[in-house]
Order: C-alpha cells, then structure tokens, then sequence
C-alpha cells in the first residue's frame, strides 16, 4: 500500500515536532490521553486543573476523561462539559461483590474505552494520567524512549509488595514486577493486552485482605487501598511488559526536584506547604469550587517572598514547584468561571500576578531537553508585572446559519478543529431567524455565539446568506468579552490539518495573514476604484484571516458595509468585472472584505501554504493548514460535491455517512503528483465521514447492524457525554437565555457558549 504524503500535523513549537494524525491513514506516533474520574465535585476541580494545564503544555493529540458515574450520581451532575468525556459505568461498588473500591474504576474505565471507543482505534500511544495531576510540558512517549513492550512509568517505591510474597500470590512472573504508576506512557498494543489483566489483578488483590498489611503491601493505611496500583504492576507483569523507569519527570509538590532536573509533571496527591501557607486535596473534598464564582484555592505565597524563605537555589526551585501547582490550577478556575457565565472578577493583586510575565515565564511549557533550571541569576533578577505571554492568545471563528447543510460542516470542522492542535478557543457564529431556532436541533454541535439572521437583509429585502458572515463576527466584537489578541477566521466547509498561529505565518498588528483568492480580478479594475478610496491597497484574500483584535475592531463593520455596498451595486456584477463566473453579487461578501481592509489600509501577508483545495496538486513539501471542500473534487470514478448535500440531513440520521473514497491502496502510482493530489482528497473525505461516525456514537446511535430504519432521528434521545469542544479540553458551558435588544439587529434570543 501506498503510505501517503500528508497527515495532519500537531506542532509542538517548542519541540519543533510534527507529528501525522490522520483517520483511516497510517499516521505514526498519533497519542492520546486519558484520566479517570468519579461524578463528585472533587474530581470535577481536578479536572478543571488537569485539562488547564493540558491545554498549557500543549500536550499532542486528544484527551479524554473515562467519567464514572452511578444511574443516580448521573441525575445531578453538573461537570458534563469540563473535558472530552466518555463516560463509563461505574465499578465503585463491585457488581458481583459489592466491594466499596472506587479506584478500580480506573482499570474497568480503559477496558471500556478500548472496547467502546473509536479513538482507541485510531491510536499508537497513549498516556495515561490521573486527574490530580498538573502537565508542565508535553508528554511524547517515543521521545522519552518508550517501545512497544517497554512502556515509561514514573517509579512509586512504596509499593514493596513487588519484592514479598504479594507478588508471588498473585503473578507467575514476580520477577518482572515493576514498583511504577503515576505517568504511564504505552503502546495501544501493550495497553490492549494490559487493560484486562490489570482489571483481573485489581480484583484479586482487593480481595486478598489476608495481605492488607502495611508491612506487606506499603500501605500505611492497611486498607487494601493501593490494590489498584498493584493491579497494574501485577497484570504488566503477566503480560511480559518491562519498564523504563523514570524517577525525574514527575514529581510532587512539597519535594525538592534533583539538581539539573525539570519535571514535567506535578502529582499533588499528598499535602504540600510554602511557608505558613498548605494545601491538602483532602480538604477540599466536597468543594463546589468550579460552580462557585470568584472562589479561589487560597493564594500561595508569591515568587517574590519564595525567594526570601531559602536561600538554597534547588530548594527553592522545590517551592517555586508547589506555588506552580496551585497557581495553575487557580488560573484554571478563572477561566473556567468565565465560560460558566460568572461576572469578570473585581482587580486584586493575586489576579494580576496570573496575569503578569512573571507568572508566564514561571509557566512556560517546559522540554526534556535540554533540561531548563528556573533558578538562574538573570532569571531570578527579573520583576516584569506587565501582562504577556510566551504566545498571543488566540480565539477562532467560523460562520454558520441553521440548516443541516451547515450542521453536517460543524460536525467535520469541529473534529478536525480537535485534531489539529489549534491553540485557543473556538466559536461557531451560528445565525438564524427565531423561526428557524424554534426547531433547530444542532445547539450542542460546536461552542455557538447566537447572531439574528441578515440572510434577508432588514431594509433592502436582498436575500444574501453570504451576509451573516460579516455581520455575524460584527454581533459578537459588540456583545462578547474577548479576551484574545489574535482572531483567526474560517469557514464551516474546511478541514483543519493543522494549527494556523499568528507567530507562525508572521502575523502582526496592522498586517493580517490571509490566503490568495486571485479570481478577485474586481481589485485591478474599476470594481476596486468605485468601492474604496484606496485600490491600491486592495488584496485578493480569503478563505483563512488572522487577524489582530485591535484591526478586527476597527475593520468589521466597514467589511459589513463594503458588503452591503457591492451587492447593491448590480450595475457591475459582469464576470468581466468581478470574477464571478454566475454574474449574481454572490461573492460580493469577499469583496467586502478586501474593500473594507483597503479602507484601513490593511496590507495582508498572503501565503499560498496555509490552504489547499481538495482536487488540487498540492505544491512539493508543503505542509498545508487547511481543506477548503468549497469546489467538487474528485479520485477515480468517485466525487464529492458539497452542493449535492445542501438538504440531506447527515447529523440527525444516525450512522448516515457520504460515500467513503477509494482506498489509497488502489491508487495510480505513476505520477507523484497525481498520487499525492488524490490522497489529500481522500484524507479529506475520510475525515469527514470519521466526523459522522463519531458524532453518531456520541449520541448513543443503535447499533447499526440493529437499526431497521437507518433514518431514525435520535437528537431527542442523546445522552451524550461531552458537549463538542477542543481536546487540548477548553469546552464549552452554555449560560442561560437573556432577551437583548440589539441596535443593529432585530430581538435576539442571545445564547452565548463560549470555548
């Protein structure tokens, strides 16, 4: 078979990794994360630390939360949306023996993902984590030199059951007992034959309470507590799985790290203090931190008086570690606050210090190598509390209206927005008329800013859908508190391969990144003359905007306006004029856009490396970003027209799919070009069709082999267990429904989902 040319692509910038992750393709060294958690508010405050700090290290490759939960717990639970979920039945009180033991659930939790999840099929490594962890960098297993056979694991040296007749009871091979957990980092094909026996082993020690004691297990609660934690060591053991044991990458705030190391990973599973300052998880066992606006873990000691209680360069970077933790997962909670709808926090000096370089720089993503020490000279002389960051915030926006044409390009943008490794927030710009929203079924589809609908322009009459785009971006400047610096813009009928960063393609204050659109011949004639004071300024731009926030501002209602302008200017809709090959204003929206930046004279760097056309040659060596789907495309005697699809309700028809494309395998060879333009088609479509697959599983599609009506419209019945979002885990929380008077459009039901 054929191996293809392009994947998507995770850019780790720190690293300078690029790594293929692509459905259905071959695509080496794709990863995926998991943690385990219970329905109670205590893992719910955990997991809003773990997903920030994921998000923060910029770990590749998905992440989900294996979420157990009782039919009863399930009832109340209010944390459905705090990271990518797959919930699984809960084992906390055992179905056969009714043994109270919730830490089996993380055993039972990946037997079920494994068995239940596509993701699992679509995998090479995965890292498993628990959910009272903090990532300070990413995770790459074949970097830190795992192999298949030889997963990486943290060493736990406590558990001295390895070395005693624990491990002659209950594994035929005791000489291969690893004393490891914390970070595990692993081949699928060693997790696959794994995940039984460490569930089978968990089982067999919990019930051993004859070899409960402290002096046989390390327990020191002699409570069977850490049979879990055997369980693994045990089934690795049957299953002929030896270790590489590193004792550096995690650590535990409270301890001082070895010289010259920098861990990547804080496990605050035991009480840690700074000073007169503590905190204990356990305390906080019952806490509704993450539903309780302007609630804060208490505040640490600052950086500034850290430095006056040691003198000792390591220790101190030891206590850097600790306030690190808390600081982190406190950041986290603000963030989280936001998107739960809570008032923006009154000014404090611990809310600036969040904000500040000092605590940027302290939390940069940190690298195995070459190892980074905090504690340097010049580094510790510097006192900068002006907010920056290493990298810009960023937030993306993509236009839709309330159809299901619309909502089948959510569904392929969102998961491919997912893969991609996109830093920041993501908003769907969804306009409708009220009539439309009374029966729309897509709300949960991707995080959703509700705009009215301009299709029907309220004092001309045009009907121009095209419209909404500049319209809709225009509703959400006026009613969102945004707080990125860079704005990038696409459409819904795009795949995203990889991420699309300003300090990437060199974007700047006053100079936004765009694509070419050189049929735009309107910005060379007397089109460009009529409509802007400066046709000189005029680019021939598209498809993908970054953009500075401040521009944006400034330029987005002379985008609406050009708009409105060239599509009542019908006096020059000619092909000859405007490039439009149906003579019908319908791309009048692009030029409102390039008339509207050459008003501001915004000059774009256009780079021809970020889009690419399915059906197109790409060029050799290019990575490209984005598929733009926009024009049928074709492989073989097989095609794909979105047009064909404007009414087919693919979203709500569970398991419908397109037609899958041919197999790169039965591909002509001949021409490389040739071969390398129709696996990007292919990649294309099949990361649509995964798109579906997917979406259907999330909302509890029957089994397709036992469906007999495969329209069965199942959107009343979802069940879903995540609300689609960012598995790098900024998820969306949606507020309650306010009427708003808009000055500018009609009475709006505003619903705002914010990512």
């Amino acid at each position: 078979m054929a191996k293809p040319f392009a994947f998507f692509f995770l850019v780790i910038f720190w690293v300078g990794l690029v790594s293929g992750q692509t459905p259905g393709l071959q695509a080496p060294y794709r990863i995926h994360t998991l943690f385990s958690v219970e329905c109670q508010n205590y893992f719910d405050w955990q997991t809003v630390g773990f997903m920030h700090s994921f998000n923060k290290a910029r770990q590749p490759g998905p992440v989900t939360r294996l979420l157990s939960c009782t039919e009863e717990e399930r009832k109340n639970y209010r944390g459905m949306d705090l990271a990518p979920t797959l919930e699984v039945p809960s084992m906390s009180k055992h179905p056969k023996t009714g043994d109270w033991y919730p830490a089996i659930n993380k055993p039972a939790g990946i037997v079920h993902w494994l068995k239940h999840s596509k993701d699992a099929e679509n995998v090479d490594w995965v890292v498993i984590l628990d959910a009272d962890m903090i990532l300070r960098g990413p995770i790459i297993p074949w970097e830190l030199g795992a192999e298949k056979g030889h997963p990486i694991a943290a060493y736990y040296g406590y558990l001295v059951g390895c070395d005693n007749i624990l491990a002659k009871l209950h594994t035929t091979h005791p000489e291969l007992c690893d004393k490891v957990g914390g970070l595990l980092a692993m081949h699928i094909d060693d997790l696959r034959a794994l995940a039984p026996l460490w569930l089978s082993k968990t089982e067999e020690v919990r019930e051993d309470k004859a070899h409960w004691a402290t002096n046989i297990t390390g327990d020191i609660y002699g409570k069977g507590w850490i049979s879990e934690m055997y369980g693994y060591s045990f089934g690795a053991a049957e299953a002929g799985l030896r270790h590489k044991i590193n004792d550096d990458l995690m650590i535990y705030p409270g301890y001082t790290p070895r010289p010259g190391v920098e861990p990547i990973l804080l496990h605050y599973g035991l009480t840690f203090s700074v000073g007169n300052w503590s905190f204990s998880k356990l305390e906080h066992h019952e806490d509704g931190i993450v539903y309780e606006c302007g609630r804060l873990f208490p505040e640490p000691p600052y950086p500034r008086e850290v430095k006056l209680m040691e003198s000792d360069p390591n220790k101190r970077r030891g206590l850097f570690l600790s306030i690190e933790c808390i600081n982190t997962m406190n950041e986290g909670l603000l963030l989280q606050h936001a998107r739960n709808g809570c008032p923006k926090p009154k000014w404090s000096k611990y809310l600036s210090f969040l904000k500040s370089k000092t605590f940027a720089e302290l939390t940069k993503p940190k690298l195995l190598t070459p190892p980074r020490i905090q504690t340097e000279p010049a580094k510790e002389k510097k006192e900068i509390d002006e907010y920056t960051r290493p990298y810009p915030k960023i937030h993306t926006l993509f236009s839709t209206e309330c159809t299901s044409y619309f909502d089948w390009q959510t569904v392929g943008f969102m998961h491919s927005f997912r893969l991609s490794g996109q830093p920041g927030n993501i908003t769907r710009l969804l306009s409708c008329t009220d009539e439309e929203l009374k029966n729309y079924k897509g709300h949960d589809l991707a995080p959703t800013h509700y705009v009215p609908s301009m299709s029907r322009h309220p004092l001309t009459g045009d009907w121009y859908p095209a419209i909404n785009k500049p319209a809709a971006v225009v509703h959400w400047l006026n009613h969102v508190d945004i707080d990125a610096e860079y704005i990038v813009i696409l459409d819904a009928d795009m795949i995203l391969r990889g991420p699309i960063t300003p300090w990437e393609f060199k974007a700047a204050r006053g100079r936004p990144v765009s694509t070419p659109y050189d049929y735009l011949i309107g910005c060379d004639n007397e089109l460009a003359k009529l409509h802007t004071r400066h046709p000189e300024a005029c680019d021939k731009v598209g498809g993908v905007i970054i953009m500075h926030i401040d521009d944006l501002r400034e330029f987005a209602l002379l985008w609406l306006l050009k708009t409105e302008e060239v599509r009542a200017d019908k006096a020059h809709y000619a092909t000859n004029i405007t490039g439009d090959i149906f003579e019908s204003g319908w791309i009048s929206e692009m030029y409102g856009y390039s008339f509207g930046a050459a008003e501001l004279n915004l000059r774009h760097l256009i780079s021809s490396e970020i889009l690419i056309y399915p059906g197109y040659v790409p060029e050799p060596g290019v990575k490209y970003r984005v598929f733009h789907y926009g024009l049928e495309f074709k492989v073989g005697n097989w095609s794909f027209d979105k047009a064909k699809w404007r009414e087919a309700d693919v979203v709500n028809n569970c398991w419908s799919t397109f037609p899958d494309p041919p197999d790169p395998s039965t591909l002509e060879q001949t021409d490389d070009s040739l071969l390398q333009r129709d696996l990007l088609s292919i990649e294309c479509a099949r990361t649509l069709n995964e798109a579906l697959r997917l979406h259907h599983k999330r909302r509890n599609c029957p089994d397709p082999n036992a469906v007999s009506n495969p329209k069965l419209d199942t959107t009343k019945d979802i069940t879903t267990s995540r609300k689609l979002g960012r598995s790098s885990g900024n998820d969306s929380q949606e507020s309650s429904e306010p009427k708003a008077k808009d000055g500018l459009f009609s009475t709006l039901r505003q619903r705002i989902v914010e990512r």
